[in-house]
């Protein structure tokens, strides 16, 4: 059987012979290794049957020996519609633009909408967005996909916890939770203050509440700093004791950091091209011809699929990024190592601290070299508000008062 789609593409004409002779003329075109399909006959002595357009040269000069009639009927195909089609040509131009302005259109962005944030949170975020070139008017095919967006909003943004991304049809749809910081807690009845980890008074600010400790006094955890009694014997009360005292705290780190590493780093030169994929196969479109090749590359594909309308087309817009990298070794004297060392112990106990917190005094207890790497202990010193609050139970009235003259323990700890 014949391939119909084949024949379509290089075009077919349907011929009718008439005369003495047509089924040998026939034959004659069959042993001529002509293609001859769908022949009938329409008469006793008259025949149609269709033949290649690429064999109506060879077809011409066997139908010189013919004795009767040959008329060439129609011809129909890829190679007559594209006759016709370049007859129309301004036509033709004026669909193929109107298609093209179409897809342009409907892979552009025509909307962006951010809900659940703060008007100073969406300010932040639309600014952001600007700078990573999502804005009303960009095609889509030149955006990153959502998401890397959604990466990139969540490290770049600061006060966000989480945001979600979704595109539908022309339209960025932004759905953001923010950070809540945790809301201080109400006094509701009276307190003292307590010590939240054993330190050296530094200094005390206290609002309410009777202080029970003086600067430089070593304490506990859990020992009454700021009594929440006030007055005297006969007229005494209890209050919510609220203050700040900083004491002097002590910390150790462990660290260790290779002497030698090896990572990678990008040169800044690039090789950007874009194709179209359909299923399998890739079309190179722009950017193909470049030749320049780097010695070490690293490869970044991403793809969009052509919408039209608010349907998604099996075609994709793809674009390949070749970066050029090399490999860096970096190595650190001993000395340089433990510096480093202590710096990063340094950056990880201020995350664990609060932000009014000082750093005072750093000394590194212990320092190994071991495997390539060096091991340091790092003793850290700081000065933080050590107070929390308590509630004072009614029925603890005499002991808590006990404990205020003595400065020891209050009577119930948390």
């Amino acid at each position: 059987m014949k391939n119909q789609w084949t024949m379509f593409l290089k075009g077919k004409v349907l011929v009718k012979a008439e005369g003495q002779g047509t089924e040998r003329f026939l034959n004659h075109l069959v042993r001529s290794n002509l293609s001859v399909w769908n022949a009938k006959k329409t008469g006793t002595k008259s025949v149609i049957f269709y033949i290649q357009l690429e064999d109506l040269s060879e077809f011409r000069k066997i139908a010189r020996h013919f004795e009767g009639k040959i008329t060439f009927l129609e011809g129909s195909g890829g190679p007559f519609i594209g006759k016709k089609l370049m007859k129309n040509s301004g036509l033709l131009a004026g669909v193929l633009s109107f298609l093209i302005i179409l897809v342009v259109l409907s892979n552009m962005v025509w909307g962006i909408e951010i809900t659940g944030a703060s008007p100073e949170m969406e300010h932040a975020i639309r600014k952001e967005l600007k700078s990573m070139g999502i804005q009303k008017g960009k095609l889509q095919f030149f955006i990153d996909d959502v998401d890397s967006i959604q990466r990139q909003l969540t490290s770049r943004v600061e006060g966000i916890t989480w945001v979600g991304v979704h595109l539908n049809g022309t339209t960025y749809h932004f759905q953001v939770v923010e950070k809540t910081e945790p809301k201080e807690k109400k006094t509701t009845g009276p307190q003292n203050l307590v010590a939240k980890k054993k330190a050296v008074i530094v200094k005390m600010f206290v609002e309410k509440g009777q202080p029970v400790v003086k600067r430089n006094q070593f304490v506990q955890k859990g020992q009454l700093l700021v009594s929440g009694w006030v007055g005297n014997e006969e007229h005494l009360k209890s209050v919510a004791s609220k203050g700040k005292v900083w004491g002097e705290t002590w910390y150790k780190s462990s660290v260790e950091l290779p002497l030698e590493t090896t990572f990678q780093v990008f040169t800044g030169k690039e090789n950007r091209s874009y194709f179209l994929k359909i299923g399998k196969f890739s079309i190179p479109v722009w950017g193909w011809w470049k030749k320049e090749t780097f010695k070490l590359t690293a490869l970044e594909e991403s793809s969009h699929p052509i919408k039209f309308f608010r349907w998604e087309l099996p075609v994709e817009w793809g674009q390949s990024i070749k970066r050029e990298y090399k490999i860096v070794e970096r190595r650190y004297t001993v000395n340089q190592a433990v510096q480093e060392a202590n710096q990063l112990a340094r950056k990880d106990l201020r995350k664990h601290l609060q932000s009014d917190a000082q750093i005072t005094g750093e000394k590194i207890l212990h320092r190994r070299i071991e495997n390539g790497k060096v091991r340091i202990t790092v003793y850290f010193q700081v000065i933080e508000d050590i107070a929390k609050g308590q509630p004072i139970i009614q029925g603890d009235k005499a002991n808590d008062r006990k404990n205020q003259k003595s400065g020891n323990h209050p009577g119930r700890s948390e």
